[in-house]
Protein backbone atom coordinates (compact mmCIF):
# COMPACT_ATOMS: atom_id res chain seq x y z
CA UNK A 1 0.00 0.00 0.00
CA UNK A 2 2.90 2.30 0.56
CA UNK A 3 4.47 1.75 -2.62
CA UNK A 4 1.27 2.58 -4.32
CA UNK A 5 1.06 6.10 -2.84
CA UNK A 6 4.20 6.42 -4.32
CA UNK A 7 3.92 5.71 -7.88
CA UNK A 8 0.36 7.98 -7.47
CA UNK A 9 2.56 10.85 -6.43
CA UNK A 10 4.82 9.66 -9.08
CA UNK A 11 1.92 10.06 -11.93
CA UNK A 12 0.42 13.05 -10.46
CA UNK A 13 3.82 14.92 -10.53
CA UNK A 14 4.54 13.96 -14.01
CA UNK A 15 1.04 14.72 -14.97
CA UNK A 16 1.31 18.24 -13.93
CA UNK A 17 4.99 18.85 -16.19
CA UNK A 18 3.92 20.12 -19.57
CA UNK A 19 4.24 18.43 -22.53
CA UNK A 20 7.34 19.42 -25.01
CA UNK A 21 5.04 21.34 -27.35
CA UNK A 22 3.93 23.79 -24.56
CA UNK A 23 7.56 24.36 -23.79
CA UNK A 24 8.12 28.56 -24.80
CA UNK A 25 10.19 28.09 -27.78
CA UNK A 26 13.08 31.07 -28.44
CA UNK A 27 11.96 33.66 -30.95
CA UNK A 28 14.80 32.68 -33.79
CA UNK A 29 15.35 35.26 -36.62
CA UNK A 30 17.15 34.80 -39.50
CA UNK A 31 18.46 37.86 -41.05
CA UNK A 32 19.94 36.15 -44.49
CA UNK A 33 16.93 33.83 -44.80
CA UNK A 34 18.67 33.45 -48.72
CA UNK A 35 21.63 32.06 -47.25
CA UNK A 36 22.53 28.07 -47.58
CA UNK A 37 23.81 26.86 -44.19
CA UNK A 38 26.97 24.33 -44.30
CA UNK A 39 24.31 21.41 -42.64
CA UNK A 40 20.26 21.03 -41.97
CA UNK A 41 19.36 22.98 -38.58
CA UNK A 42 18.72 19.60 -36.92
CA UNK A 43 22.15 18.69 -37.62
CA UNK A 44 23.80 22.40 -36.75
CA UNK A 45 21.76 22.60 -32.87
CA UNK A 46 23.62 19.52 -32.18
CA UNK A 47 26.86 19.83 -33.51
CA UNK A 48 27.47 23.41 -34.51
CA UNK A 49 29.92 23.70 -31.32
CA UNK A 50 31.72 20.56 -32.10
CA UNK A 51 32.73 21.98 -35.61
CA UNK A 52 33.61 25.28 -34.42
CA UNK A 53 35.99 24.09 -31.81
CA UNK A 54 37.42 21.59 -34.33
CA UNK A 55 38.27 24.36 -36.74
CA UNK A 56 39.45 26.29 -34.18
CA UNK A 57 41.97 23.65 -33.50
CA UNK A 58 42.66 23.44 -37.24
CA UNK A 59 43.29 27.25 -37.46
CA UNK A 60 45.33 27.90 -34.31
CA UNK A 61 47.51 24.90 -34.51
CA UNK A 62 47.79 24.17 -37.79
CA UNK A 63 47.12 27.75 -39.85
CA UNK A 64 44.28 26.55 -41.71
CA UNK A 65 42.50 29.71 -43.03
CA UNK A 66 38.40 29.69 -44.98
CA UNK A 67 37.77 26.50 -44.06
CA UNK A 68 33.74 25.53 -44.67
CA UNK A 69 32.98 25.61 -41.28
CA UNK A 70 34.10 29.22 -39.60
CA UNK A 71 32.99 31.33 -37.24
CA UNK A 72 33.11 34.49 -39.40
CA UNK A 73 30.75 32.79 -42.22
CA UNK A 74 28.45 31.77 -39.38
CA UNK A 75 28.09 35.37 -38.51
CA UNK A 76 28.16 36.67 -42.44
CA UNK A 77 25.11 34.84 -42.76
CA UNK A 78 23.07 34.71 -39.14
CA UNK A 79 24.42 38.30 -37.64
CA UNK A 80 21.68 40.34 -37.57
CA UNK A 81 20.61 43.33 -39.73
CA UNK A 82 20.00 46.20 -37.34
CA UNK A 83 23.09 45.66 -35.79
CA UNK A 84 25.28 43.62 -37.75
CA UNK A 85 25.94 40.95 -35.43
CA UNK A 86 25.12 37.96 -33.41
CA UNK A 87 24.72 38.91 -29.72
CA UNK A 88 23.74 42.14 -28.14
CA UNK A 89 19.99 41.81 -28.12
CA UNK A 90 17.76 38.70 -27.44
CA UNK A 91 16.68 38.91 -30.94
CA UNK A 92 19.91 38.12 -32.36
CA UNK A 93 20.83 35.07 -33.52
CA UNK A 94 23.44 33.29 -31.40
CA UNK A 95 22.50 34.91 -28.23
CA UNK A 96 18.71 33.92 -28.31
CA UNK A 97 19.63 30.21 -28.26
CA UNK A 98 22.15 30.27 -25.97
CA UNK A 99 20.41 32.81 -23.39
CA UNK A 100 17.50 30.41 -23.73
CA UNK A 101 19.41 27.12 -23.07
CA UNK A 102 21.61 28.94 -20.54
CA UNK A 103 25.06 28.32 -22.08
CA UNK A 104 27.78 30.82 -21.83
CA UNK A 105 29.22 32.21 -25.22
CA UNK A 106 33.00 32.40 -24.77
CA UNK A 107 33.75 32.78 -28.62
CA UNK A 108 33.42 36.95 -27.97
CA UNK A 109 36.56 37.07 -25.81
CA UNK A 110 38.76 37.35 -28.56
CA UNK A 111 36.60 37.49 -31.46
CA UNK A 112 34.17 40.58 -32.48
CA UNK A 113 30.80 39.53 -33.50
CA UNK A 114 30.04 41.63 -36.43
CA UNK A 115 28.84 40.77 -39.79
CA UNK A 116 31.35 43.35 -41.73
CA UNK A 117 34.80 41.82 -41.67
CA UNK A 118 36.57 43.90 -43.95
CA UNK A 119 35.96 47.08 -42.70
CA UNK A 120 36.16 46.46 -39.28
CA UNK A 121 39.14 44.12 -39.72
CA UNK A 122 37.61 41.92 -36.86
CA UNK A 123 38.27 37.80 -36.50
CA UNK A 124 41.69 37.88 -38.27
CA UNK A 125 42.40 34.36 -36.83
CA UNK A 126 39.30 32.34 -39.18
Amino acid sequence: MKHLGLIIGALLAFMTVPAAAEVPQPDIVIANKDSKCIAPPAVMRRNHMKMLKHQRELTLREGILGAKVSLRRCIECHASKTNDSVIGSDKNFCQTCHDYVAVKLDCWECHQPKANFQATGAMPHD
